[in-house]
């Protein structure tokens, strides 16, 4: 297929999306599944693309993190009108904070392992692990940032304006951060090159249009892909909150597993390990610290969102999730026996949801991940370059 067949399909599947969707053609949980997932796959391949092209015109690192940024969309538009909703009854909190961990964990518990998994079929085993270029050092600084700030959140026992103040600033440093990494050109190829050569004016003008036009096509679709899918799955007598923190995020989050294994399937698997670690910055902050304020806003006060004995297990599981899987990418070498663990540990998670089993998970991710540490002087050393204010700078 011709290079812009490729785009011209891509950016139809969210425009057939807008045309079912405004013109009120799709009702039914299935055909609305269908649609609505069609425009966000669609609208993933176009961001990927748009993605590499910005790369010409600012940092590696900034160009990731916007794409990361757009992506999550989805996740933001669900899990924020559980905690709109939660503003107006209590029962939607629930709703809110298991979507969101939900999230975050099947990011890192499945996520993080394509790219490598996929750099290891495509090579046929002779490459079996991503080196994480330095730039990217920005994500994974800040996210050990929002990681220690997160098990704060289980001990208080609530989700507090103070809380979106302190992760949207987490945010926002690191977006900073990003914005100063060094400019290295892209290697562009395929429908990246095609828009790159549009020239100047054109290719920005064109970027900034792909990314509006997927970004409103991933935000309009992303409640009811979720909701649709949420109303098939009860039809089958399914646990409504298992729905609501497994089936939704997978929903939403499919944009971001999209573009990473394109950029794998390119050979590019550190681009595609450094959107998913974007993602989940994002994630671990923008997202959790707008649950409080959209919960806020929605019941008229300053008061937080108090959290139950299962939310607050939720949170410290995926927290302690969050910190394997950094102290695993410390060293900037992401392997496939370590994509092999991540996903292993996090399969369990499905089956075993009793409050007591989600305490044995959690602490045997806070275990491996100081195991690790107390064994290996390398990892020690590796660990603590991780923040932000380090001075063992890489």
């Amino acid at each position: 297929m011709p290079v812009l067949a490729w785009l011209a399909s891509s950016l139809a599947l969210p425009t057939a999306w807008f045309v079912l969707h405004f013109g009120g053609l799709v009702q039914e949980p299935v055909p609305t599944a269908v649609a609505s997932g069609l425009g966000i796959f669609g609208a993933a391949f176009a961001l990927s693309w748009a993605t590499e092209v910005a790369q010409l015109d600012i940092s590696r690192a900034l160009a990731l993190a916007f794409l990361a940024l757009v992506a999550v969309f989805p996740e933001y538009a669900v899990d924020v009108y559980f905690a709109w909703r939660a503003g107006k009854d209590p029962a939607y909190t629930a709703y809110a904070t298991a979507n969101m961990t939900g999230a975050n964990r099947l990011l890192i518990g499945v996520g993080w392992a394509v790219p490598v998994l996929l750099l290891w079929a495509r090579s046929r085993g002779r490459l079996a692990s991503i080196r994480l270029p330095r730039e990217q050092s920005v994500e994974v600084n800040y996210l050990a940032l929002a990681t220690l700030y997160a098990f704060v959140i289980p001990v208080k026992g609530t989700l507090s304006l103070l809380d979106s103040v302190v992760f949207f600033a987490i945010f926002a440093f690191y977006m900073g951060a990003a914005g100063r990494t060094h400019h290295v050109a892209p290697e562009l190829e395929g429908p990246a090159e095609a828009i790159a050569r549009l020239g100047p004016l054109r290719r920005r003008l064109a970027v900034v249009g792909i990314f509006l036009f997927s970004g409103a096509a991933i935000f309009t679709a992303a409640e009811p892909f979720a909701e649709s899918l949420v109303a098939t799955g009860r039809r089958l007598g399914i646990d409504e909150f298992l729905l609501v923190q497994w089936l939704a995020p997978l929903a939403s989050e499919s944009p971001e597993f999209i573009v990473a294994i394109l950029f794998a399937l390119r050979g590019a698997a550190a681009a595609g390990m450094g959107t998913l670690i974007s993602s989940k910055v994002n994630q671990w902050t923008v997202l959790v610290g707008a649950l409080p304020a959209a919960f806020a806003l929605s019941h008229g006060g300053f008061g937080p969102m108090h959290l139950d004995g299962r939310q607050r297990e939720e949170i410290f599981l995926t927290a302690a999730q969050s910190l394997f899987a950094l102290v695993v990418i410390a060293d900037f070498q992401f392997s496939v026996v370590e994509a092999v663990l991540l996903f292993i540990l996090f399969v369990p998670q499905f089956v075993f949801t009793h409050p007591f089993a989600r305490f044995i998970e959690a602490t045997a991710y806070v275990a491996l991940a100081t195991g690790m540490i107390v064994a290996s002087a390398d990892v020690r050393r590796s660990v603590r370059r991780l923040l932000p204010w380090s001075r063992h700078r890489r």
